[in-house]
């Protein structure tokens, strides 16, 4: 018997805990959550309540449950060092050290890493922890970037255009967090269709995922503030965007990434590395590496796993990734998420979210509810994620359009994700890019 410890709340470990409990290995599910997930809860043993800092906490946990491995949800408690202090306690974890995790929590460290190791898909930037420079930088870039050094809880990237117009507008709010302490990153704005390249690691070798496509824009038609993610999907292939070629540069990028983070630190890398890339007409660039899965591009992948995944997240641990081929089915995905009203920006907070008569043939996976005596009640932040699966991308996306509208409250959705009006408006994007 395998006892695994899940850490997280989100729709992200849910769907994890569904792929742990349905493993042929039959085995038991331990989870630690800073809010109770209910649909996480339904599947584990045992669930603590505690904060991502409280260490001391998680580590009594583990040895109480007599936990083989621990596989890490979020960020924060990958930021916190959990890893670092469960290996204390002799549990190891899918999920890398917090020096490793610097890939996620450090924009700066991430660029001058592959300025370093002069890997590919590198924009222009430079980093800044005074405002010596500054202002002469950001005047020589056409349109740029600025990012906060650390992590800011996904409000930490503002981008020309989007979040502020003009140079100087830029100038003033780089200029605001460096007088608060932190380094700012300033790049060049880059112009082309984004993707989520997932990979499992070792250390050594990499199991990725399918590709997916994000959509972080609150409404309709790529409009609105962005969010957490209001959907995503994939064909369990290419996306309809994308070249061999693409995806290959992706690749490479991790992988040269992979092998300068062993070389810097001495440390083999065991968990996951999310690349967010975009298509430009100038080739594959990286945006950015999390150090866990994406929510909600997570939701697309791991139900169309074929192998099993308490076996290879076993092979992540033991160095031993290499001897297990990816398998996915080759189904296309739609995840679309119901949200409070107001969201992101002045979202409702305690408010119900019925759900209804669910069509069988959808996955729901929650995120931020509380299950109480008379109902589920929403906070501010995305509240269920409904998951179409289909042989097409036409039928997937029907599917987690029933399943969204299904749900009633003060709440609202994306209709648009996965539609074919949508995917062609990217095609025809990207085709006026590469020509």
């Amino acid at each position: 018997m395998v006892n695994i410890l899940l850490i997280g709340n989100g729709a992200r470990e849910h769907v994890i805990a569904e792929a742990i409990v349905l493993s042929p290995q039959k085995p038991k599910l331990f989870s630690y959550m800073n809010s109770n997930n209910p649909g996480i809860a339904k599947l584990s043993e045992s669930v603590q309540i505690g904060k991502y800092n409280e260490l001391d906490k998680i580590n009594a946990f583990a040895q109480a449950n007599a936990i083989d491995f621990a596989f890490i949800g979020p960020e924060d408690p990958l930021s916190q060092g959990v890893v670092d202090s469960l290996e204390e306690v002799g549990v190891k974890s899918v999920g890398p050290k917090k020096e490793l995790a610097k890939l996620e929590t450090s924009k700066s460290f991430t660029r001058l890493l592959m300025k370093k190791y002069s890997i590919s898909g590198l924009p222009a930037f430079r980093v800044f922890e005074s405002k010596d420079g500054l202002k002469e930088y950001i005047d020589s870039m056409d349109a740029f970037v600025v990012k906060k050094d650390g992590l800011a809880g996904g409000k930490g990237v503002l981008v020309q255009g989007d979040h502020f117009e003009t140079k100087g507008d830029g100038f003033r709010i780089a200029l605001d967090m460096i007088e608060n302490g932190d380094a700012v990153v300033i790049e060049e704005k880059l112009l082309g269709e984004e993707f989520s390249l997932m990979s499992l690691t070792d250390g050594k070798s990499l199991f990725d995922f399918q590709p997916v496509q994000d959509h972080k824009r609150a409404f309709v038609g790529d409009k609105g503030p962005n969010t957490g993610g209001m959907g995503s999907y994939s064909t369990g292939k290419l996306l309809p965007f994308m070249t061999e070629k693409d995806l290959s540069d992706a690749r490479i990028i991790t992988e040269k990434v992979l092998a300068a983070l062993k070389q810097e630190t001495g440390l083999d890398y065991k968990g996951v590395m999310y690349g967010g890339f975009m298509i430009t007409k100038n080739g594959v660039k990286l945006i950015e590496y999390n150090a866990r899965f994406g929510d909600p591009e997570v939701m697309n992948v791991l139900p169309i796993l074929k192998n099993d995944f308490v076996a290879v997240c076993q092979a992540v641990i033991d160095g031993t990734l290499s001897e297990i081929k990816p398998e996915f089915s080759s189904e296309s995905t739609v995840c679309k998420y119901a949200v409070p009203e107001g969201y992101p920006d002045n979202p409702v907070d305690g408010k119900k979210i019925f759900l209804g008569e669910v069509p069988k043939n959808v996955k729901v996976y929650y995120a931020s509810v509380d299950k109480r005596n008379d109902g589920l009640y929403m906070s501010k932040s995305r509240a269920v994620a409904f998951v179409g699966i289909a042989p097409t991308l036409e039928e997937a996306e029907v599917i987690a359009e029933n399943g969204v509208c299904s749900a009633q409250g003060h709440i609202f959705h994306r209709e648009d994700v996965g539609t074919k009006e949508l995917i062609d408006k990217r095609i025809k994007h990207m085709g006026k890019l590469r020509f």
